[in-house]
């Protein structure tokens, strides 16, 4: 997908394209966030800054100056429509050969602005089980961080147009998220999501959800899932989900969801259904 608008920026000075001795090219050394526009302004704003300088802290980078980051995403969001998609990806910068970072990084900025995804369908989504698993690391577990060779390989096992999203599990078989969305099942009566502390994206809208106690973390494995009273999936450009069918396995429309989503679409009117 093409991007409407880019920009890039090294040290924080623009440039006209990144280096191909970047580190977040040669290694995925970095971070990136998705943010959803909305009449011309970014959805959950504060709370995608502070998961990316959670990540930051973490890996070592430099987090942005804020209000010269909201300098840089206000120029760039007025070159496209207002609904759209802001990608920011954060590298420590060029670096030699070997994976030491440099002792002085000029750190790599990209924005680009896209379109929205087509809207999901209305009848809710078609789901399958993804082979490829999720590795287990606690040091970068829940951050946004650029090494996703498991997502592409997990999207790499479907071309059908029919299946909008894969399911994965970690190396020991316990259920974590989609492929590009956090999982909520209704089991007993309460929307449970996986714990992200291993692996997998500590999600925006997965926050918001827990947050206003509508949702908990609780462990699942396959056959939970697959017998839950009902599923959606949820991130922070297309909102809550509802899911269909998974595999042989079909649901009706639950209320819970609609009243779920009306929920979030009066607090983020972005996603107003």
């Amino acid at each position: 997908m093409s991007a409407l608008a880019l920009q890039c920026f090294a040290g924080g000075e623009p440039v006209a394209a990144i280096s191909p001795l970047d580190r977040g090219l040669a290694y995925g050394d970095g971070l990136f966030e998705t943010l959803r526009l909305h009449e011309g302004q970014p959805v959950w704003w504060q709370e995608h800054m502070q998961r990316l300088a959670r990540g930051c802290e973490a890996l070592g980078l430099a987090m942005p100056d804020a209000a010269w980051l909201r300098a840089r995403v206000d120029e760039l969001r007025a070159k496209a429509p207002g609904a759209g998609v802001l990608k920011l990806v954060l590298s420590r910068g060029e670096g030699g050969r070997g994976y030491a970072p440099p002792p002085r990084p000029r750190p790599t900025l990209i924005l680009s602005l896209h379109d929205l995804p087509p809207p999901a369908p209305a009848e809710g989504l078609s789901l399958r089980w993804c082979d490829t698993r999720l590795a287990a690391q606690p040091a970068m577990a829940g951050l946004k961080h650029l090494n996703r060779l498991e997502q592409v390989l997990a999207r790499r096992e479907w071309q059908d147009a029919d299946i909008h999203e894969g399911l994965m599990l970690d190396g020991e078989g316990r259920v974590v998220c989609a492929t590009a969305a956090n999982l909520f099942a209704l089991v007993d009566g309460h929307w449970l999501t996986p714990p992200v502390d291993r692996c997998g994206v500590a999600g925006i809208c997965r926050r918001w959800l827990l947050a206003e106690g509508l949702a908990r973390e609780a462990a699942l494995e396959r056959a939970d899932v697959e017998g839950a009273q009902a599923l959606f999936l949820c991130n922070a450009v297309r909102g809550i989900l509802p899911v269909r069918r998974l595999g042989g396995r079909e649901w009706p429309a639950h209320p819970d969801l609609h009243a779920l989503r009306q929920r979030l679409g009066r607090a983020v009117p972005a996603f107003a259904p």
